[in-house]
């Protein structure tokens, strides 16, 4: 499909400045130019949306103040340029107020100036669209019924709950073990909720060292503290009119669970270092893989704030309790890991599918996308075989899947797998590896060391 042409409309009642202004714009051969020379005549046109409008601020018919005001009314994402002799500093003010975009005077220079003006604002409804665009891709992505797959029982449950959050502002917290996919269903909230078109900004609160935590989340003034050079702006105030994601909550140290308290009860922050509220107005949606109920009882999370976050909880199932929803979400990584990393699309073996349903995966969806990806990558055939599906205590590659491992401990353990897996002839190995032999021998005497 050809690209929408880049409509540029002239209003000019000068006969000479209306051929001047239409020659110098249709030396782009992408500007599609048509040309009016008083203001009623453009107006009747004003329905086939053009991107800019060159507007004189004389007309016989109208003032450009009159003119701009319709145009404002009918559609604001017209972006006019006003050209005129009018030289009232007070009138030109008035007229970039009202939303023109710049102001250009009849003047000896006006063909570099309309140029560059329109090519800016050319720039900027490119990039608009592609925001536009990217965001829509988003939102497909995080469809929920698309990017949480499974038939469960227990997930269908999800699918419900999640479907009571999009209608109204309701907190809520997500609960459930490690890799679950908590951060995944507080995105599919955000992006099929009211607040889509606005920002989703995820803190983690664990991962955060306590002394900056407060400033992470509620900004600072300069000066506030050492090393405060500038005023910064917090996740708070940069999830106004979005979703605040508060991932790990129950990390949250007590003396921050106070203010967290406070701020969500008046629905105002202040900067460390002023004295100013700031109103606020973000949804919060909480994670955590704690009992929280259990922490209020050890006291190590306030009671207060867990009756104020509590809202409409969503408990994820762990992967062992979906029953075919492993599979499902097997198929899912093979087909895009493969189609990532331009590989022969594979499939899993009978004897694969029951080593798969038959492991309890402690790490959940997360652990399975990591077994499944490395056997993806060092399975011989368009099959994977239970020897590919590095998941048993005795595998050389049991901790694969481990996020504690560095990227040399992975290249150390596929190496190791890969020579085992072959006999330990090191030619093979190179070439499954798509690596040179020297590599292999340095990797492993590097490990020695």
């Amino acid at each position: 499909m050809s690209e929408k042409p880049f409509k540029i409309f002239v209003v000019e009642d000068s006969e000479w400045y209306n051929r001047l202004l239409v020659h110098t714009l249709s030396l782009n051969p992408d500007f599609e130019i048509k040309s009016f020379f008083n203001g009623k005549d453009f107006l009747n046109n004003l329905f086939e949306l053009p991107d800019i409008v060159t507007l004189d601020y004389r007309l016989p018919d109208y003032t450009g103040l009159e003119v701009l005001k319709r145009i404002r009314e009918e559609n604001s994402d017209v972006q006019v340029i006003l050209i005129s002799e009018q030289e009232d500093i007070d009138t030109v003010v008035s007229l970039l107020k009202m939303g023109a975009y710049d102001y250009i005077s009849k003047s000896d220079d006006i063909k570099d100036r309309l140029i560059n003006t329109v090519k800016n604002i050319r720039n900027g409804i490119g990039l608009k669209r592609e925001i536009t665009t990217l965001r829509k891709e988003v939102q497909k992505k995080y469809s929920f019924r698309e990017s949480i797959l499974g038939e469960s029982p227990a997930i269908m449950s999800v699918y419900d709950l999640i479907d009571k959050t999009l209608s109204s502002n309701i907190t809520v917290i997500i609960s459930g073990e490690t890799g679950t996919g908590k951060e995944l269903v507080a995105k599919a909230i955000h992006y099929n909720s009211k607040r889509k078109d606005k920002s989703f900004v995820t803190v983690n609160v664990a991962a955060i060292p306590s002394e900056l935590i407060e400033s992470e989340l509620f900004g600072h003034e300069k000066g506030a503290f050492t090393g405060a050079s500038y005023r910064r702006i917090g996740r708070f105030e940069e999830a106004d009119g979005g979703t605040l994601f508060l991932d790990e909550i129950g990390e949250m140290e007590l003396n921050l669970q106070a203010k967290l308290l406070r701020v969500l009860q008046e629905k105002e922050i202040v900067r460390i270092g002023s004295n100013k509220p700031v109103k606020t107005d973000c949804r919060i949606v909480v994670a955590t893989n704690k009992n929280l109920k259990e922490e209020v009882k050890r006291g190590n999370f306030r009671e207060d704030l867990y009756y104020r976050l509590l809202g409409l909880p969503i408990e994820l199932p762990p992967l062992r309790d979906r029953a075919n929803d492993i599979l499902i979400l097997a198929g899912n990584f093979i087909g895009k890991f493969c189609e990532e990393n331009n590989i022969m699309l594979k499939k899993l073996s009978v004897e694969s599918q029951k080593k798969l349903m038959n492991y309890p995966f402690p790490g959940n969806v997360r652990e399975l996308k990591s077994v499944i990806e490395l056997a993806v990558t060092i399975s011989e055939n368009g099959v994977i075989e239970p020897t590919d599906l590095v998941i048993d205590r005795g595998d050389p590659l049991s901790d694969v899947a481990n996020d504690n491992l560095t990227l040399r401990e992975y290249q150390v353990k596929i190496i190791k797998a890969t020579l085992k897996k072959n006999n330990d002839d090191i030619k093979l190995a190179a070439e499954k590896l798509d690596i040179g032999i020297s590599t292999i021998y340095r990797i492993l005497k590097e490990e020695k060391e």
